[in-house]
């Protein structure tokens, strides 16, 4: 093997070493699970808010579907819902946004919350008092009263 092909493996066989002692790091693991983590938390606010809240907001606001609101901005846009009036021509769907903003607010709150009672549980574990250190053992004191025979002698 040349000497320029051994030199580009050293180079290459480095460069992995330092790129598996940075993916390794803590940081890096815990901000992939912290992706990943969020990714499914917000699958889940985003079915509560379509499944759950905006049916019964729907429902108290009799019936009305946030999503299907918008302004057409065409004199050619004549339908009554949103997709088919995006067939016909632009409108500004303004139902879609306020169910992204309910849905966002929704979320952070949630982390809210959620943080909030990460912080009482961080306090409550920071004023316990330590726990008192173990009670020798009978072997200790014996070597402690030897210790202390051997002191004086």
């Amino acid at each position: 093997m040349s000497d320029q092909a051994r030199n580009v493996e050293e180079k290459g066989t480095r460069m992995l070493k330092e790129f598996q002692e940075f993916a390794m790091k803590g940081n890096v693991v815990d901000l992939a699970v912290g992706v990943i983590i969020g990714a499914a938390f917000g699958a889940i606010v985003s079915s509560l808010v379509g499944d759950i809240i905006m049916p019964i907001i729907g429902a108290i606001t009799g019936g009305l579907d946030f999503s299907n609101y918008f302004i057409p901005l065409s004199k050619a846009v004549t339908a009554s819902n949103l997709a088919d009036a995006k067939k016909q021509g632009a409108v500004l769907a303004y139902g879609n946004f306020l169910t992204l903003a309910i849905n966002f607010l929704i979320v952070a709150f949630v982390l809210f919350l959620v943080i909030r009672l990460m912080n009482q549980l961080k306090r409550r574990d920071a004023a316990k008092p330590a726990p008192e250190p173990p009670k020798p053992t009978r072997e200790e004191v014996l070597l402690t009263e030897i210790r202390d025979l051997l002191k004086k002698a």
